[in-house]
């Protein structure tokens, strides 16, 4: 390690995050790995086509120009976890009606609607706020359980697809779907066990948590692993009880061996007189 390195890492101070202090720090590695999918790895592009390459040629002036690729501002309000989007959310940009009109800010709201979708393994009816594009993708998978189960974390987005994913991973993993049929319960198994290869029973525990319910999670498992505590007064209580119960022995033996120790003097069957 060179001076400039060790330098370096003496007067860098790390910064503080939610994995490195508190709660945080003590979570599995179940729960990081599905957050680096929620919320660290790159969705899949919804209305744009991503640009190969660093380069541009024009092919009439053959001027070449860097390519920039700048994300698109995205904004999730709180209804956006209450339904599901298919990946689209409110686009934030600008609107020039004239080149010499100064522009001003625009917002993009998708179409929502509310549907029903059913579930296959949960055998269940949902109504959901949906998208167009949403209709779309479940139709492309043939089935809103395939949907699901193929799209990542990072392109569901929404915590109330994540919850159903969720409760379907855990249903195939405990094959708890159909109780009241098992022909139909082998049946849907069969057709859905394939997605199980890529997580643990651990890992669909974990899967699909937020934060707050992950650290709620954690919290009641350590205080289930633990013993109970119990009050020092329950204690104190037997322990006086039980000397309470001690004395009072020792005392009925006392009286006991007095009574015994006891003789009568004056015998009345004997031949003398008393004065």
């Amino acid at each position: 390690m060179s001076l400039k390195e060790l330098s370096g890492r003496l007067y860098r101070i790390p910064r503080q995050t939610r994995w490195t202090k508190g709660i945080g720090s003590k979570l599995p590695d179940e729960y990081r790995k599905f957050w680096k999918e929620w919320k660290v790895q790159m969705p899949a592009a919804v209305h744009y086509i991503k640009p190969e390459g660093k380069y541009f040629r024009n092919p009439e002036t053959e001027e070449v120009t860097p390519v920039q690729e700048v994300p698109i501002p995205l904004i999730y309000p709180k209804e956006f976890h209450q339904g599901i989007w298919g990946g689209e959310s409110v686009v934030q940009g600008f609107v020039k009606r004239h080149r010499y009109n100064r522009r001003y800010p625009h917002f993009w709201f998708p179409t929502l609607k509310k549907s029903v979708v059913y579930s296959e393994v949960l055998d269940k009816y949902m109504s959901v706020v949906v998208t167009n594009r949403t209709i779309d993708l479940i139709n492309e998978h043939y089935g809103f359980d395939h949907y699901l189960l193929k799209s990542p974390a990072c392109d569901l987005k929404s915590e109330v697809a994540l919850k159903i994913k969720r409760q379907i991973l855990l249903a195939l993993a405990d094959k708890t779907l159909y109780p009241d049929d098992p022909v139909k319960s082998e049946e849907i198994y069969n057709k859905y066990k394939e997605y199980l290869t890529a997580y643990t029973r651990k890992e669909i525990e974990w899967y699909g948590l937020t934060y707050k319910d992950a650290c709620m999670k954690f919290i009641k498992e350590e205080q289930e692993s633990q013993e109970p505590v119990k009050p020092l007064k329950h204690q104190y209580r037997s322990e006086l009880l039980a000397k309470l119960k001690e004395e009072e022995i020792q005392a009925a033996q006392q009286t006991v061996a007095r009574s015994s120790t006891w003789s009568i003097k004056w015998n009345p069957f004997s031949n003398q007189k008393s004065e």
